[in-house]
C-alpha cells in the first residue's frame, strides 16, 4: 500500500510536468498561427484567445493520452535504471503486479479522455463554428484593424486606416479603394466617423479628402475634392454553423451512419481505447538494457506511439472513404497493438525468470 501511494505520487508529479510541457508547446504553436491569421485580417484580433480556447479543448484528449504514456514510461524506466526492479522481482513480485498501480493512475484519466473525445471536443468545434459565424456578421467598421488592409463584406472595397478610436466610431488617415463595374475609385481623407440614418442604415463619413475615379488604362480620371463623403456600411448575413462530422455530437454520428460520420466516430472511440492500450504498453517498454543504452527503449516507445496514431488515422480515412467496414476498422488496429502488448509482456517475464534463475 505504501509502495502504491508513493508510485501514484510519482506518476502524478511527472504527469503534471509532462502535460504542462506538451500543452505549452501545442498552445504556443497554435497561438503563433492564429496571430499570423489575425495580422493578415482573416479575423479580428480580439477573437484570437477564443479560437485558442476552442483548439485547447479539442487537443486535450490526445495530450492527456500522450501524457499518461510518457509518465508511466519514464517512471518505470527510472525504476529499471536505479535497480529498483531487481529488488521488486527478487522479492517474488511479477511484472504484472505493476498493472494495479498503473490502472489506479490511468483509469480516471481515461474516463476524462473519453468524455472529452466523445462530448467536449465536438461541442468545442460547434462553438468555434458559431463564433466564426458571429464574426462574419460584424459590419465593416467593427472589422477594421489599424495598419492592416481590409476588405468589406461584399468584397467591393478595400480599406486602410492608420488609427481607430476606442469605440471604433472614428478613424484617422483613411484610404478606400472601390470597384464599380469597369471603373475603380480611390478615396483618401484625413478623418472619418460613423453615422446612423433614420431608417437604421449606417454610414461611414469621410471628411476633408480627395477621390479619384476612372477606368484602368484610361488617362482621363476624375478628381474630386470633398469635405464630406458618405459610404453605406454593408452588413453581411451569417452563414450559420454548417454541420460537419467534426462538430456533430456523437449521438448524431450514431443516428446518421454515413461514411464520414462513421470515420469520425471511429476516431473518437479510438482515442480512449488507444490511451488504455498505450499506458499498458509502457510497462514492458520501460525495460532498460544497459548494453543498448538508456534511450533505446524511449526511441522504440516513441516509434510505437507514432505508428499507432498513424494507423488510427489510416483506419479513419479508409472508413470515411467507404473502403473499410466500420465493424472491422474500430477494433483492428487496437487488436494488433494488444497482440504486441501480450508478446512484449511474455518476453519481459521470460527474461526476468532467466535473470533471477526461476
Amino acid at each position: 500500500m505504501i509502495f502504491q501511494r508513493a508510485l501514484l505520487r510519482e506518476f502524478a508529479g511527472l504527469a503534471g510536468a509532462v502535460f504542462m510541457t506538451l500543452f505549452a508547446i501545442a498552445v504556443t504553436t497554435r497561438l503563433i498561427r492564429l496571430l499570423g491569421q489575425a495580422a493578415g485580417g482573416k479575423f479580428p484580433s480580439d477573437a484570437v484567445f477564443a479560437f485558442l480556447g476552442f483548439f485547447a479543448l479539442g487537443a486535450l484528449p490526445v495530450l492527456l493520452s500522450l501524457t499518461m504514456f510518457i509518465s508511466v514510461l519514464l517512471t518505470m524506466t527510472r525504476s529499471w535504471r536505479d535497480s529498483e526492479m531487481v529488488i521488486w522481482f527478487a522479492s517474488g513480485q511479477p511484472l504484472t503486479a505493476w498493472l494495479k498501480p498503473v490502472m489506479l493512475f490511468a483509469l480516471p484519466q481515461i474516463a476524462v479522455i473519453a468524455a472529452l473525445s466523445l462530448f467536449i471536443s465536438p461541442w468545442a468545434a460547434q462553438m468555434a463554428g458559431q463564433y466564426t459565424s458571429k464574426i462574419e456578421q460584424r459590419d465593416d467598421v467593427s472589422r477594421v484593424t489599424p495598419g492592416v488592409f481590409g476588405e468589406t463584406a461584399n468584397r467591393t472595397r478595400v480599406f486602410f486606416v492608420e488609427s481607430v478610436s476606442g469605440d471604433s466610431s472614428a478613424v484617422q488617415n483613411v484610404f478606400v479603394s472601390s470597384q464599380h463595374g469597369t471603373k475603380s475609385g480611390v478615396s483618401m481623407s484625413r478623418s472619418g466617423h460613423t453615422e446612423t440614418a433614420p431608417n437604421g442604415d449606417r454610414f461611414i463619413v469621410l471628411e476633408q479628402g480627395r477621390r479619384y475615379e476612372g477606368a484602368p488604362g484610361d488617362p482621363e480620371y476624375r478628381v474630386t475634392e470633398f469635405d464630406r463623403y458618405a459610404a453605406r456600411i454593408e452588413l453581411k448575413e451569417g452563414r450559420g454553423v454548417t454541420p460537419t462530422h467534426k462538430n456533430l455530437p456523437t449521438l448524431a454520428l450514431i443516428s446518421n451512419p454515413t461514411n464520414q460520420n462513421l470515420g469520425e466516430l471511429l476516431w473518437r472511440i479510438g482515442i480512449p481505447i488507444s490511451a488504455f492500450v498505450l499506458v499498458l504498453l509502457a510497462i514492458p517498454m520501460s525495460f532498460v538494457n544497459p548494453r543498448a543504452g538508456r534511450s533505446a527503449n524511449l526511441l522504440f516507445a516513441l516509434l510505437t506511439y507514432i505508428v499507432y496514431s498513424n494507423l488510427l488515422s489510416v483506419s479513419q480515412a479508409r472508413v470515411a472513404q467507404g473502403r473499410m467496414d466500420f465493424g472491422v476498422g474500430w477494433w483492428l488496429v487496437h487488436a494488433g497493438m494488444v497482440v504486441l502488448l501480450v508478446i512484449m509482456f511474455a518476453q519481459r517475464m521470460q527474461l526476468i525468470r532467466l535473470r533471477i534463475g526461476r
